[in-house]
């Protein structure tokens, strides 16, 4: 509805600047009154009788406070406070008006126009204007029904769900939405990741409704929106079902990207995929990066990910995919030793968030890219600094490849480029000991910490640390420890249990 604003504020620029984002906004507005003082303030209050009020607490002083709360409380504005302290004092004080927030300075201008847009919101649900959304025209509609199984909805729906790209602006996304003028809707439902919009089934228009809204909150906020609308006529299904086929639907963004409305009178099937990769993939990658081939990474990703049409895999069996390649690219970086650079676990830590949770494979495909082109140039350093120490290499590769149960001398002669003999002799005159033990030092450190930090199997801890056979990693782990794994694990079960006892 439109409304009358009341913006007092004792800085110039403060008060021009919220005006211009009120009056750039799309939210309907009769007048903007501006007060540079609290009486100039009182004066407009009286005689003007504004619906909202967006007041600077800092410009009301103490004697003038039992007023102002009075006045407030009389005309019942909708009301927005302002404040250049961040204290708990102004929290409160905002509180105890019952402002509908409170906004700290220097001004964000997304807070400005979430608050703004919460303002109007609160005076639509006051004042019942013709035509438009109010909060009680869908109370026959709960959460519950849509949200949890249920068959006492006999009136046919149909479904729009908004997402935008930030999850940050889903607060704002709803202010907009239920202030948008949309014809035969029927109810407005606010998640943690989305907006759920409910229109009658008479409407025929919704795609184009959709497509208007996403237009114009694009142009005002450039925050690009994901629209998918359910269609169906099927009374059979329930409104939960229509809702989970909505969301699943919406999952699409993945490949498909937003700025778009979907429209779908179906329910969305994924196709199959093997999310790991195979034995031949993996030789693959490893065989890439070690040569440093950027080009032909780009090449299989692209292929891989970028190419892919309609049925869609899943994302989710995508995104472990994803993982799978990011683990190779993780022990190349062990064997370059770049796992030990802050700067590379940083970005590592990064991607892998980035394959969790980016809605964009396209992103996440080019933030690999990126990423990888990093690690090229900080291998190309760490091969240059340790070339003259072809042990150090060695050993770092040993460490990367300790879990290759066929491991040998002459694969890590080759990788250091030496002759396996001429090796063997330098790798004993620098550590002491040989390429059998230096493995197998390796192998029963990792040993100690999944027997240690997990509870798997003593058969499957020899499987990932390199040996095939369970009894023959028992024997060699009790050579090297005086212990078997279990009286290993054991002896540091009761040890923690006797600290935490102590503690």
């Amino acid at each position: 509805m439109e409304g009358k604003w009341l913006i007092a504020d004792r800085d110039l620029n403060e008060r021009e600047g919220l005006k211009w984002l009120l009056k750039t906004s799309s939210i309907p507005v009769t007048t903007i009154l501006l007060a540079s003082t609290y009486q100039e303030f009182i004066v407009l209050f009286e005689t003007e009788s504004p619906d909202i009020v967006l007041m600077e607490l800092d410009m009301i002083n103490r004697d003038d406070w039992s007023t102002f709360r009075e006045l407030m409380q009389i005309y019942d504005p909708v009301l927005l406070l302002s404040s250049a302290e961040a204290t708990f004092e102004k929290a409160r004080l905002a509180i105890d008006m019952q402002a509908l927030d409170l906004m700290i300075k220097p001004f964000s201008t997304t807070k400005v126009k979430t608050s703004f847009q919460k303002a109007a919101q609160k005076l639509g649900t006051k004042t019942p204007t013709n035509g438009r959304y109010q909060s009680n025209i869908y109370k026959d509609i709960s959460y519950e029904e849509i949200f949890i199984p249920q068959t006492t909805i006999t009136e046919n729906y149909h479904i729009a769900a908004f997402q935008s790209e930030s999850i940050e602006t889903i607060s704002m996304l709803h202010a907009y939405l239920s202030e948008f003028p949309f014809t035969e809707m029927h109810g407005i439902f606010a998640l943690n990741d989305m907006i759920i919009l409910l229109f009658k089934e008479t409407c025929k228009n919704i795609n184009e409704q959709c497509h208007k809204a996403m237009r114009k909150w694009e142009e005002e906020f450039s925050d690009p929106l994901a629209i998918v609308v359910h269609t169906g006529h099927s009374k059979s299904a329930s409104l939960n079902q229509k809702y989970l086929q909505t969301r699943k639907m919406l999952e699409f963004t993945y490949y498909k990207g937003y700025r778009q409305v979907v429209e779908f009178n179906y329910s969305p099937d994924w196709v199959h995929i093997d999310p790991f990769l195979a034995p031949p993939e993996q030789r693959d990658w490893v065989d890439m990066l070690s040569k440093l081939d950027l080009e032909k990474i780009k090449k299989w990703l692209y292929d891989e990910f970028l190419q892919l049409k309609n049925p869609y895999p899943d994302p989710g069996l995508v995104r472990i995919r994803l993982t799978s390649i990011l683990a190779q690219v993780r022990r190349y970086m062990k064997t370059n030793i770049l796992d030990v650079d802050q700067r590379y676990e940083k970005e590592y830590r990064y991607i892998f968030n980035s394959i969790l949770y980016d809605r964009v494979i396209f992103r996440t495909v080019q933030n690999l890219i990126l990423f990888i082109q990093k690690i090229f140039l900080g291998a190309e350093t760490s091969i240059r600094n340790i070339k003259q120490d072809p042990i150090e290499r060695a050993i770092a590769f040993i460490r990367a490849n300790f879990s290759n149960r066929s491991l040998r001398l002459e694969d890590v002669a080759h990788y250091v480029d030496r002759n396996p003999s001429y090796f063997s002799h330098l790798l004993i005159t620098k550590t002491g000991t040989g390429f059998t033990d230096v493995l197998a030092s390796i192998r029963m450190k990792e040993a100690k910490r999944l027997l240690i930090e997990t509870r798997k199997p003593i058969k499957e801890i020899a499987l990932l640390v390199g040996y095939q056979n369970s009894n023959y990693f028992s024997r060699m782990f009790k050579e090297l420890n005086s212990k078997t794994p279990r009286e290993f694990r054991m002896q540091k079960m009761a040890m923690k249990i006797d600290e935490m006892g102590s503690d």
